[in-house]
């Protein structure tokens, strides 16, 4: 599925078409002074630590952008650049010892089950490889004079980074791209005087310092003929697994007059007025089971094609392309004298009112990482999407998928960039072939499962421990986002696609789910409740002979409340969809009849939703993971028209939970306020990760590490608050808070393949433009007060249910509402 790694998302002349189409850009940003405050990031000095520097992407390659004026520092990523090479993880024969965890667990001898567990059925190696930093572009300039007139910026609309001061009487200008069109990363050097651009360039290769006496990720660095440099080297062995990938990042330089030197493995320049350097990386890596690329040929093909064009044709090209999924979408809101501020003091000094548009900068933010970091023919974005500069990274900037993975995809659909979900669709048909293997040996069961964390080699075992690996329905989760799609689009081509890969996770769980022997009830056993610990008696602290260290209790239980509520979602819509394509009624019965015989949502004495099936306290008072609140957000099982009472209990463990946890908890917390129609806490949860949980650029904070999650769930909790379709109507504005008094966004986007333009003011709706693309009703819920105004042809109000209108729409339609508060009579 996709395209080949390296090619361009578009075809060439359709982008190049684009590009004339639009106006000059090439001196937009470096002339612009005043950065549009919803748009642009930006600084009054260069960032000193990695992850304040400004990125740019393509979706394959990355750079962080630090922007110093003596000696920059350009760090490169290119996402198949990982540790090990193919492997797996299943453990034979492990089923055998299935029925002895469950008796212990049923039993209530929980450190019995968690021993067995771990013994038995914990993937081997119990870690998984790492995601891998390529190189430093290093550039030292001549230091002559004091630096005055310095800006460093990052221009989300047109995805290019410029950094730009004056020194020694000249203005010097720097700016990076990294084009998805001719799949190069771009620094252009200029200067107002001719002659005033030199320097000497180093591309330096990255090695595992912190761990030297194990690691073999040796690396070489040349010089290539007389205007390059490149870096070539291999992936280290990593757990046994040995490294197979071969790596190379070659650089290129075209001067505008002035010399080009190769020392060596520098580069030097003196004397030109402008210089353009390309920089091309490939690895090895073909799929998860095949590294015998050749990663020289990839980028030779990359730099010939790029070297033959003008650097104003490389630079509209990217516009273009990058625009064509950008400007899809967009949210405009109040802007106020603290809106001007550098970014970094924006920031700080956000409180929700004095800022509107910061919220807005927020939302752009996050839908501009997705277009970088996830392209069709991509990776899928990993915990730091591309960018990572360490051969270490926390948690091994893996794919978590116990809510990390699942929320870097929640803009995907609702603003517009569903195109930027292709690489997570890919990883799941892959998953769903290496995990069939986990299901027979693991699980003894049928169709394929995967676990809480994979890599580029799509292992699908347990793995860190039992207390994280036997979280059995990762893969039921990310199921959701296929169906989710559908429910978008209603592409049907795309659900035949989808169907084996529903089928095989609907089917295994057919197989795992087991009765609860007091209640009759159909649980998953084991289970557990992602990386909280239930504070039930004797779940005391323990030596782990897993993991080696100290666990303050098990996690491990049966039936825990997000693992019923992701199987009544899979076992559903699977069934809707076995439906809808005519496939095998008798399965789709069996479906339906388990999933009426699933544990249901309680509520527990202190009127919280129980997040086990007992009601157990939890040991840590405000645990991040909120994952019990599935079936709230994203999940829509919970409703406040719906199920009242289970909307009050979600509500309680909000209260309960508070603000304190991390980014991406914070942006989950947010969007479930959203949820339930609160505007103002939803806020409140997101100018609190904006001041504790987030770097001056906007990236999220993960227990002091950068990550991308929380960045794009913020960007989903606000679409939330401004609609909501989940089931089935256009709620608009449900979540409005009282600091967004005015304000418009164009091209979200709702379930039934509805496209929406709103305008309010005074907090009140006043125009709505609604594009259909399939066609059928779409009914809308407005706020209270407000109706249609104007011509009501092909519209009806709800006689009984006001605020209720339905709209008739036919494919390809466009209909503007003129919407108004209702006088009283």
């Amino acid at each position: 599925m996709g395209t080949t790694p390296g090619s361009p998302s578009a075809p060439l002349c359709t982008i190049r078409a684009l590009a004339l189409a639009l106006p000059s850009l090439a001196a937009s940003v470096a002339g612009q002074t005043a950065p549009d405050p919803a748009h642009a990031i930006w600084y009054r000095h260069p960032a000193e630590v990695w992850q304040d520097a400004l990125p740019v992407g393509n979706g394959r390659l990355g750079a962080m952008v630090f922007g110093r004026a003596d000696e920059e520092r350009i760090q490169l990523n290119e996402d198949t650049l990982w540790s090990g090479g193919p492997y797996s993880q299943a453990r034979p024969g492990g089923a055998a010892h299935l029925p002895d965890v469950r008796k212990a667990i049923f039993a209530g001898d929980y450190l019995l089950g968690h021993e067995l567990f771990g013994r038995h059925l914990m993937g081997y190696p119990v870690e998984q490889q790492k995601y891998q930093a390529l190189a430093n572009l290093v550039l030292t300039f001549p230091t002559e004079g004091e630096v005055t007139g310095y800006r460093h910026q990052l221009d989300l609309d047109g995805a290019i980074v410029t950094t730009s001061y004056t020194q020694g009487g000249v203005h010097h200008t720097r700016e990076v791209y990294a084009s998805p069109v001719h799949q190069v990363v771009v620094v252009r050097l200029t200067a107002d005087r001719p002659g005033a651009v030199s320097f000497r360039a180093e591309l330096r290769g990255v090695r595992n310092q912190a761990h030297s006496n194990y690691a073999t990720d040796y690396f070489r660095m040349d010089g290539h003929g007389t205007d390059g440099l490149r870096v070539t080297g291999r992936s280290a062995d990593y757990l046994g697994v040995p490294g197979r990938l071969h790596y190379e990042a070659r650089l290129q330089a075209l001067a505008d007059g002035g010399e080009v030197r190769v020392l060596r493995h520098e580069l030097r320049v003196e004397g030109a007025d402008s210089v353009t350097m390309l920089i091309a990386a490939a690895t090895s890596f073909l799929r998860y089971d095949d590294a015998s690329a050749d990663p020289a040929a990839r980028v030779d093909a990359v730099l010939r094609a790029a070297a033959g064009e003008r650097e104003d044709e490389l630079r509209a090209a990217h516009f273009a392309e990058h625009r064509r999924l950008y400007r899809r979408a967009s949210l405009q809101l109040a802007v106020t004298e603290d809106s001007r501020l550098p970014t970094d003091e924006r920031r700080a000094r956000f409180a929700g009112a004095n800022d509107p548009a910061f919220a807005a900068l927020a939302f752009h933010f996050g839908r501009y990482l997705l277009i970088c970091s996830s392209r069709p023919g991509t990776q899928p974005a990993n915990l730091q999407g591309i960018w990572n500069e360490s051969q270490n990274p926390s948690w091994d900037s893996k794919y978590t998928t116990n809510i990390n993975t699942e929320m870097n995809y929640w803009p995907a659909e609702v603003t517009n960039l569903a195109d930027c979900a292709e690489p997570l669709f890919t990883m799941i048909e892959e998953l769903a072939v290496t995990g069939a293997e986990v299901a027979r040996e693991h699980y003894g069961a049928g169709g394929w499962v995967f676990h809480q964390n994979t890599d580029l080699w799509r292992a699908a075992a347990p793995m860190d421990g039992p207390d994280w690996g036997a979280f059995t329905t990762g893969g039921a989760w990310l199921c959701t986002h296929l169906w989710e799609h559908y429910r978008y689009g209603g592409d049907r081509a795309f659900l035949e696609r989808c169907w084996p890969v529903l089928e095989g996770s609907a089917r295994f769980f057919l197989d795992f789910l087991v009765a609860d022997p007091r209640t009759g009830h159909l649980v998953t056993n084991p289970s557990t409740s992602p990386e909280n610990f239930p504070g039930r008696p004797g779940n005391d602290p323990f030596f782990d002979e897993t993991t080696g260290f100290i666990s303050p209790g098990t996690t491990l239980c049966a039936g825990s409340t997000i693992d019923l509520q992701l199987l009544r979602d899979l076992f559903g819509f699977t069934a809707e969809a076995s439906a809808l394509l005519g496939r095998d009624a008798a399965f789709r019965e069996q479906l339906l009849a388990a999933r009426a015989r699933l544990a249901p949502m309680q509520v527990g004495a202190d009127g919280a939703l129980q997040e086990w099936l007992e009601d157990w306290p939890q040991k840590e008072a405000s645990h991040r993971h909120i994952s019990h609140l599935y079936g709230l957000f994203p999940g829509g099982e919970i409703s406040l028209d719906r199920t009242p009472e289970l909307a009050r209990a979600a509500r309680a463990v909000l209260e309960q939970r508070g603000l304190v946890g991390n980014g991406w908890s914070s942006a989950w917390k947010a969007a479930c306020w959203a949820r339930l129609r609160d505007g103002d806490r939803a806020l409140e949860n997101l100018r609190y990760a904006f001041g504790h949980y987030a770097t001056n650029s906007l990236f999220s904070i993960c227990s002091g590490a950068m990550q991308v999650d929380g960045t794009f769930g913020i960007t989903a909790a606000i679409a939330e608050m401004l609609v909501q379709s989940q089931d089935g109507d256009l709620r608009l504005l449900p979540a409005l808070p009282a600091a967004w008094t005015e304000g418009s966004f164009r091209g979200l986007r709702a379930r039934g393949g509805f496209e929406l333009d709103l305008d309010w003011t005074a907090g009140t709706p006043r125009r709505v433009t609604i594009r259909s693309a399939l066609g059928g009703p779409c009914t809308l819920r407005l706020p209270p007060g407000i109706r249609v105004m104007g011509s009501l042809t092909d519209i009806e109000a709800d006689p009984i249910d006001a605020g209720r209108w339905t709209v008739q729409t036919s494919p390809g339609s466009q209909r503007v509402l003129e919407l108004a508060r209702q006088e009283r009579g």
